[in-house]
């Protein structure tokens, strides 16, 4: 994730650490192989609309963002709250993963070629702009070897962890701009106070908007790295302190009155909840997975990762045994460096918070107490998911790995020969032997149905007037996967539906945080039987129940698409309605004479 600051501000001239280099080709070529990249990562959906990545709610959930953002923008409306979700009750968006910070500048592609579309580009834009960015900070602040910056820059941004949360999680990959705030807030020049403070409260507010636990991930790891970079060279921080602190203060007086609002909506608004549905403690890493491959990678495989990290998408601590020996041997080599042995002290401490709080190994608890127990009750950290941590070890062993390729270039003892052979070999050799086997795969896809013409031509506007919804079947609470988020999203969130998959409060009058909405009777029944493909006996009180949750959730029509156990549900449906009838590839049920 975020990043231990990039400063080393007192161990270069100035002249060279504020210099502006201009773009050449090569610049150019480098910007290009990390799109290249980042495009072939996604292969797997371009022009694929049957295809989802693996984690196919989280998708689901981001596509709707983002077509929710799109229609905020050109229907002028509050991008903080929505009603076309969770109806008749509505979606606190601010208390969501909105990322508005990529949905409203990707309007016209969501306008333009739908959800889909934008959430590949938004995937591609976070890895291959989080690379693009370490690229520049490396290049600019701290190597002058363009190739020791684009090695730094490619890990930064397609790391392990990175290409895991890309495939579900925008809002975590999304750090193109962390470097940019770092760059800021440890700028060389301590002149530059009012100017960089604005700019940095300007950034830290649009950070807030593509993602808030990277904005709190950055100040947790720069602080961090401040003060062990203080300890390091206790001169160079007395020098640079009021600068320092003086763009802080200028970023937090200007970030402040941007976010008031947006922040005081989120805590305070309609549908805003307390806590989290989840106990953010049993996300943790196990000790093992540092040295093991993530499935993602050449090398990796499904059964191994499955055991070290809580899913699929916290894959973030899988760096190979090569790496992390050559990140021991780069800190003892060039530990006499104040940045070094801050960015060591910074890396140590995030990869052992990821632990939780008791260290495992190889699946098994050790019985050793993890150092996150020191800190989980603590505001803010008690929210965040310990398996992230570890995000922000990669720009720390990306640094690393530029600092140590930069200085083998500097200096002319490093062409010299060990054994006949040249140090600048054995050690271009060594870092290529470890990062290769991290080399990322194209994310994985899993198959989805298609969205009912039925849906997706329009058909249900016949039977939909204002102020009514289109409930799907089935019409799903809780944190499953929500196919009227998916309809929704692919129609460019045409109608209101009820359900979906996000956060909110247990009920009106508790604020107790629970995935998706309060549970109805009859949503419960329909998730029960797709899930299990049992038929139950039904019988009136299930039909009265059934009349009274449509009027709870203004019904005008039940529509069901393809499902894995399609036939049983739509048997439970017909004995709770009455028959329904195939329309353009769905099952509808017309339930306006039941719910007058």
């Amino acid at each position: 994730m975020t990043a231990p600051a990039a400063t080393g501000t007192a161990e270069a001239a100035p002249a060279r650490r504020s210099r502006r280099l201009p773009v050449r080709a090569p610049d150019a070529l480098v910007v290009a192989g990390y799109l290249a990249l980042a495009v072939l990562l996604t292969c797997g959906q371009w022009g694929r609309p049957g295809q989802l990545f693996h984690q196919a709610g989280d998708q689901i959930l981001f596509e709707w963002m983002l077509a929710r953002a799109a229609g905020a923008v050109t229907g002028l409306e509050n991008p903080l709250y929505s009603a076309q979700l969770n109806a008749p009750d509505g979606v606190n968006l601010m208390a969501n993963t909105s990322v508005l910070g990529l949905g409203v500048p990707l309007t016209p592609v969501t306008l333009l070629f739908g959800s889909q579309v934008a959430f590949l580009v938004a995937v591609v834009c976070c890895l291959a702009g989080t690379a693009t960015a370490w690229y520049a900070l490396l290049r600019r602040r701290l190597v002058d070897s363009r190739a020791a910056a684009a090695v730094g820059g490619l890990f930064c941004g397609f790391a392990p962890g990175m290409v895991a949360q890309a495939g579900a999680h925008l809002h975590m990959a999304a750090q193109f701009l962390v470097p940019v705030i770092l760059a800021l807030v440890f700028h060389p020049d301590p002149r530059r106070v009012w100017r960089h403070g604005t700019l940095l409260g300007l950034l830290v507010a649009y950070q807030l908007f593509l993602g808030e636990e990277v904005l709190v991930f950055l100040v947790l790891a720069a602080g961090t790295f401040a003060l062990a970079y203080a300890v390091a060279d206790r001169a160079t921080a007395r020098r640079l302190a009021p600068a320092l602190l003086g763009r802080l203060a200028v970023g937090v007086a200007v970030a402040l009155p941007l976010l008031a609002y947006p922040l005081w909506f989120q805590f305070f608004g309609p549908g805003h909840y307390r806590g989290m549905p989840f106990h953010a403690y049993g996300y943790q890493l196990d000790a093992a997975s540092f040295t093991a491959s993530a499935r993602q990678t050449v090398l990796g495989d499904d059964h191994l990762p499955g055991l070290l990290a809580p899913n699929p998408t916290e894959e973030n601590s899988f760096f190979g045994p090569g790496l992390l020996v050559l990140a021991v041997v780069i800190v003892i080599w060039l530990w006499r460096r104040p940045l070094v042995r801050a960015l060591a002290a910074c890396g140590l401490l995030f990869a052992l918070l990821s632990l939780g709080e008791q260290v495992r190994l190889d699946g098994t608890s050790t019985g050793i107490p993890g150092p996150y127990r020191l800190v989980a009750e603590l505001p803010l950290l008690d929210h965040a998911v310990p398996a992230r941590f570890p995000l922000v070890c990669v720009p720390v062993l990306g640094i690393l790995l530029a600092l140590s390729l930069d200085r083998l270039r500097a200096q002319p003892a490093a062409g010299a020969r060990a054994g006949g052979v040249p140090v600048r070999l054995l050690w271009g050799g060594a870092v290529a032997a470890a990062l290769l086997p991290l080399t990322p795969t194209p994310i994985r896809t899993v198959p989805a149905w298609p969205v009912p013409a039925f849906v997706a031509e329009g058909g249900w506007r016949a039977h939909v007037p204002p102020g009514r919804t289109l409930v799907p079947v089935p019409p799903v609470t809780g944190a499953g996967v929500s196919p009227a988020m998916l309809w929704s999203a692919r129609t460019g969130l045409a109608f209101p539906a009820p359900g979906g998959y996000f956060i909110g409060p247990r009920a009106a009058d508790d604020a107790a945080a629970r995935w998706g909405a309060p549970d109805r009777p009859t949503a419960a029944l329909l998730r029960r039987v797709a899930e299990t493909g049992e038929v139950p006996v039904v019988t009136d009180e299930h039909r009265r129940q059934a009349v009274e949750d449509l009027r709870h959730w203004r019904a005008a029509v039940v529509v069901q698409g393809g499902l894995h156990h399609g036939d049983p549900v739509r048997r439970t449906v017909d004995a709770l309605l009455g028959p329904g009838r195939e329309v353009a590839g769905a099952h509808v049920w017309d339930v306006r004479p039941l719910v007058r």
